[in-house]
Parts: structure tokens; C-alpha cells; sequence
């Protein structure tokens, strides 16, 4: 008697070729370039939706119109968007002579923070500069990718002289405090935490020893634990991650506040728009707090759907890095990866209440052109060297010719129809 086929059960062949199709899709030769640019544009989108959302009402109520906030960030896209397109068409060693020339910008901004008329102090934190106008920027948002780029240049060039520990940490890691001093100047722990575990990356990815890594972690807890316990408001925060609910019109709110969005939300959500923090409980719900919006808005699915994006563009970056025989690009890759990463999970850690509120944006999502202009020039980096991985230059040749033959045989076939008729 024949066997009965059995529904819902894959055989060892049929999940052996599943498995063997997946790998011929990571082995292709686009495979990080259509990672990168496929999770950071649906991110991006995403942003802009959560953006409109989140900030329409405050929009309305302060400037008198619901679209305001997220025409602004239209523009920033805007502006960034082309800028990615160059800098993906940029050879790695123009990416690597602009690197000193990007850090030194970085600093010179940073130390404009401080002059009287040009620095601006937002939230208690003086790290904007002011040009006139509604044009402000934050430089330390621009320097974080400016410190991955120079750090990646110097490690490339000193080759073989990494073996010794003492190169490892000369001059990166002098100038890394130099400008972690700088920010920490500016009263914005939160960002100085973001540049120090970028720092820690970058060290770890050019293989420093494990007792100097172990040392330079302790240091930097060290020097946050002094810089909480020495300000009250910082150690007022901590009551966010102990006791979240203690007071939520004061010191707590924002934790409070955003516990209440997940909670609104449940599991499916409340549907796109109907946010019920976003009408005024829950401050900078379209910056610092969008994720507690897609939370409330979009439930578990769709805050699953940011980490998927977001754990999709981590691999494409770090499979870059690990495919390249460059040092400058992978160091660089593995660097932007841990900036992107480490500001997504402390983002999204004070979201939730499991880390201190420190008011850092979610990369892609959260409105600011400060944060996105860098963001987009790093999604750019990633993307001109996904171009250089083996086969992938002549894999976009290829295709670029081909979608010119099947344009010529559209155009060919629409000139016989109309030489018939």
C-alpha cells in the first residue's frame, strides 16, 4: 500500500536544499550591498512614517501644523540621500584621504560648542552650533563617523607594527579622550558613552590583548561611575532602570511613560496613528522615544520588524569586513557596525527602561538631521566598499548592462508595433 504524503513535514532533502539555497544567496557577490541598502531604506521609511506619527500633534500645537516636523525631516533626507549616492561611488582611498580632513572638522566643531554666540545649549547639554537661522548641528553626532574613519586609516597604515600593543593605542586612543573630554564639556554623557564604546570596538576588531581591552573597559565604567554619582540629575535617572514608576511626572517620566506605551500597545498594537502618548504624556516621543511609539503603534511586530532591520544591517556590515583583505575596510566596516549597534541597543535599552535614560537618538528612525547626516555618509561607506567584495563590481556591470540590453529591446519591440500599425 503506498504511502500517504505527510502535510506539513520537510524531508532531510528538502531542508538540505533550503539550507544549500540560502547559502548560494549569501554567496553572491551583491549580497552586503543589497543588505546595507535594503535594511537601512526600509528603515528610513519606516522613520519617516513614525516620524509623522509621533510628532504630529506636538507639530500642530507648537507650530501650527501637523506636517511640519516631518517635512523637516524630508528635507534632511532629502540632503542625505544624494550625499549617500556619492559617497557609495567614492573609491576607499578617497574615503581614506578624507578621513583626518573629517576628524579635524569634527574637532574644530566640537570646540566651537563652546564659543559664546555660535555654541547653543538644547536640554541642559551645550554640543549644538548655531549658523543663523533654524541651521543648527550637533558636531558630535558627525564626529562619532569621523573617529571610526581616521582610527580604521591609522591601524591601515601601521600594518604589521599592530603586533605591538603600544601602536594599538597611539594616537587613537589619546585622541579618542580628547574628544570624549570635549563632549563630556559639553554635559552629554550619553554621546561621550556611545564614542567610548566605539573606541572599545575598534580596539577589540584590531586585536588588542585581552588584559588591555579587560583594562580599558574598567576604565571607562570607572569613569562613568564617577561622572553619575558627581550629578544629581544623572544619578535622578538611575531611578528609571530601579524604579521606573516612582515618579512619573518628574525624574522618572519618560521611563514611566514609555512602559505605558508598550503596555497600550499589547501585543498587536493600537494601529498606525493611534498613539495615546504621543498627545503629550510621553516627552521627545518623535526623537529619543520613537521606538516607544512603534511599540504602542505597531505592538510586537513591528518592534520586531526594527530589530530584524537593524540585526540585517549589522550582518551586511560585518559580513563586508569579514570578506575584505583590507584593513582600512574592515576595521572601518566593523567600527560603523559597533556605533550603529551599540547606539540601537543603549536607544533602545532606555526605551525600556533596562538602562538610564541619556537622551541618544535611534539611528535612521528618529527625527534629527544632525543624527541622519552621518548616519546616511556611513550607510554610504558601507555601500562603496559592499562594491569593492570580490565579484561585485563586475556583478553591478553586468547587471547595469543588462537592464540597458532589455531597455533596447523594449524600445526595438514599441518601433516594430508602431512601423505595423
Amino acid at each position: 500500500m503506498p504511502s500517504l504524503p505527510r502535510c506539513g513535514v520537510m524531508s532531510s532533502g528538502e531542508r538540505l536544499g533550503e539550507r544549500s539555497g540560502l547559502a548560494r544567496v549569501l554567496r553572491r557577490p551583491l549580497t552586503s550591498y543589497h543588505l546595507v541598502l535594503g535594511s537601512a531604506t526600509l528603515l528610513l521609511v519606516l522613520g519617516v512614517v513614525m516620524v509623522f506619527s509621533a510628532s504630529s500633534v506636538m507639530s500642530q500645537q507648537v507650530h501650527g501644523s501637523p506636517y511640519y516636523i516631518v517635512l523637516r525631516q524630508l528635507m534632511w533626507i532629502g540632503i542625505g540621500i544624494p550625499l549617500t549616492w556619492a559617497v557609495s561611488r567614492m573609491k576607499v582611498s578617497t574615503i581614506r584621504r578624507l578621513a583626518l580632513f573629517g576628524l579635524l572638522a569634527s574637532v574644530f566643531l566640537l570646540v566651537l560648542t563652546f564659543v559664546p554666540g555660535i555654541g547653543v545649549a538644547v536640554g541642559g547639554n551645550q554640543n549644538w552650533v548655531s549658523f543663523g537661522g533654524p541651521i543648527r548641528l550637533q558636531p558630535s553626532e558627525f564626529a562619532k563617523l569621523a573617529l571610526v574613519l581616521w582610527a580604521a586609516h591609522v591601524f591601515a597604515l601601521k600594518g604589521r607594527l599592530l603586533g605591538q600593543w603600544r601602536h594599538l593605542l597611539v594616537p587613537v586612543v589619546p585622541v579618542s579622550i580628547g574628544i570624549v573630554a570635549l563632549v563630556i564639556g559639553q554635559r552629554d554623557l550619553g554621546t561621550a558613552a556611545v564614542i567610548m564604546g566605539i573606541v572599545l570596538a575598534l580596539l577589540w576588531i584590531v586585536g588588542v590583548p585581552s588584559w588591555l581591552f579587560g583594562l580599558g573597559m574598567t576604565s571607562v565604567a570607572v569613569v562613568g561611575a564617577y561622572f553619575v554619582a558627581t550629578a544629581g540629575h544623572r544619578m535622578e535617572r538611575l531611578r528609571s532602570v530601579t524604579d521606573p514608576l516612582a515618579d512619573i511626572t518628574g525624574s522618572t517620566a519618560q521611563a514611566a511613560h514609555s512602559i505605558f506605551a508598550f503596555a497600550n500597545g499589547g501585543l498587536l498594537g493600537t494601529g498606525l496613528g493611534g498613539s495615546v502618548q504621543k498627545w503629550g504624556g510621553l516627552p521627545e516621543a518623535h526623537t529619543d522615544f520613537i521606538f516607544a511609539i512603534i511599540g504602542e503603534e505597531l505592538g510586537l511586530p513591528g518592534s520586531l520588524v526594527v530589530l530584524v532591520l537593524f540585526l540585517a544591517l549589522g550582518y551586511g556590515g560585518v559580513r563586508i569586513a569579514m570578506r575584505t583583505k583590507d584593513t582600512f575596510v574592515r576595521v572601518a566596516a566593523g567600527g560603523i557596525v559597533a556605533w550603529l549597534l551599540v547606539q540601537t541597543l543603549i536607544n533602545m535599552g532606555s526605551v525600556v527602561a533596562l538602562l538610564p535614560v541619556i537622551g541618544i537618538p535611534l539611528p535612521l528612525v528618529s527625527y534629527g538631521g544632525s543624527a541622519l547626516l552621518p548616519t546616511l555618509f556611513a550607510v554610504g561607506v558601507l555601500l562603496a566598499f559592499a562594491r569593492e567584495e570580490p565579484g561585485a563590481r563586475d556583478a553591478l556591470i553586468a547587471r547595469k548592462r543588462s537592464r540597458r540590453e532589455r531597455r533596447a529591446a523594449r524600445r526595438a519591440l514599441r518601433d516594430d508595433q508602431e512601423a505595423t500599425v
